[in-house]
């Protein structure tokens, strides 16, 4: 029986990778209580696990005496003698009584069996605590097996894993039975169960996808100072090389790009610019404003203010689309940007536009007149002005002022 019920606790650990050491001190643990539950919380016991060759066996030592008072921690002179024991004892030696487990019957062994079952899910619920702490930050690679409302369940190694929807890439689509890349965010407990949550959205999961796919990065001859990131949108990461020789940006980009887009598709196709770190604030903005032109910059390093001033044909470049590029830059510097618009003169435009061209616009009666009044491009009439305009009788004020907007905006558009 005893072969029998330490196979049946090893079935319930093989899978879990237990330590036989630890399982060995599980059972003692469980068979004494089992011990104290059957001769009092005061027995004198011990017992001994022999995992290999899948033997318990258990002694009580109870006192021997005349008369017994207590059961559980005496014995008889006379039942000693009437066992048989081969050793001379007298009263007030100790006998040692070697218990069959059978003597407990299979409620109790039920019951250590349910108790061990119980005492290898903690155990299991903190290996697992244990080494997702140990991979905070490192990514994992699991399946999907559930996509529910606000959350996307993934398994790895057996582990439930949890990427919340605040940690998903934005409009990326997760299916069930899909591989999945993510990193290792957050290792709590609820309930004395582990809770780990994951993250595809967080700057540690662009980082390390950098340290896997540019070697230079991993063996730290690039070094990343910092990562400014919309998911789904755009990315701005600062690199920096150790060794002058090696062009940190070109490195990272890869021969034709290659290494940067296998990031790039991992993401979802969110954008990356890379960008060569410097210590100088007014550089390393102007990097991370690239590819705008800026005309001046006034650098206030107390209160991490930058003003940048540049022609109105590079404003758009600079805040970019929906502000995506100058939220980002200033996520990667650290500084506030303000930008001042400088209107550039329209003489300066390559591009002229031919009145005739934007009748729908205009309207054709007002393109009429100004063709009439000799204004044959939108560069004469905006050269010209709003005052100039309105020498003209056939136009209001109000006229004049639209014409002006409608021009201005053509300009902006082909920027």
């Amino acid at each position: 029986m005893n072969s029998e019920i330490v196979e049946s606790f090893a079935q319930m650990v093989r899978e879990k990778n237990l330590d036989k050491d630890v399982l060995a001190g599980i059972i003692e643990e469980i068979f004494g209580l089992l011990v104290r539950k059957k001769y009092g919380q005061e027995a004198v016991f011990d017992v001994v696990v022999n995992m290999d060759k899948g033997d318990i066996e258990i002694f009580l030592e109870r006192e021997i005496v005349d008369k017994v008072d207590d059961p559980n921690r005496q014995i008889s002179i006379d039942e000693v003698e009437a066992r048989g024991n081969d050793e001379e004892l007298e009263v007030g030696d100790d006998y040692v009584e070697k218990l069959e487990l059978s003597t407990f019957g299979r409620r109790l062994i039920n019951l250590a069996r349910q108790s061990l079952n119980q005492k290898i899910k903690e155990i299991e619920k903190e290996l697992v605590f244990n080494e997702y702490t140990d991979m905070l930050g490192e990514i994992v690679v699991g399946d999907i097996y559930q996509v529910r409302k606000n959350d996307v369940l993934i398994n790895h190694n057996k582990n439930e894993l949890i990427l919340p929807r605040s940690e998903q890439i934005p409009r990326e689509r997760y299916r069930k039975g899909d591989t999945i890349r993510a990193v290792v965010k957050e290792v709590t407990k609820i309930k004395n169960r582990p809770l780990v949550v994951v993250s595809r959205s967080d700057n540690q999961f662009l980082k390390k996808l950098f340290e896997i796919e540019i070697p230079e990065i991993y063996d730290g001859v690039i070094d990343i100072k910092a990562i400014a990131r919309e998911p789904g949108e755009r990315a701005k990461v600062a690199v920096e090389s150790q060794d002058p020789r090696i062009d940190a940006v070109g490195a990272c980009v890869g021969m034709k790009g290659v290494r940067i887009h296998a990031i790039v598709r991992e993401l979802n196709n969110e954008n990356i610019d890379v960008v060569n770190y410097t210590d100088d604030p007014a550089i390393f903005i102007q990097r991370a404003l690239a590819p705008a032109k800026l005309k001046q910059l006034e650098i206030d390093e107390g209160n991490k203010v930058c003003t940048v001033t540049a022609d109105s044909d590079q404003v758009s470049l600079i805040v970019g689309r929906n502000g995506v590029n100058i939220r980002l830059a200033m996520k990667l510097t650290g500084y506030d940007i303000e930008v001042i618009r400088e209107e550039k003169p329209f003489e300066e435009y390559e591009d002229d536009i031919e009145l005739v061209e934007l009748k729908e616009e205009l309207t054709p009666e007002i393109v009429e007149l100004l063709i009439n009044n000799r204004y044959d491009t939108a560069v004469e009439v905006l050269t010209a002005g709003v005052d100039e305009l309105k020498k003209i009788e056939e136009l209001t004020d109000e006229q004049a002022q639209n014409i002006i907007e409608i021009l201005k905006s053509q300009f902006e558009e082909e920027e």
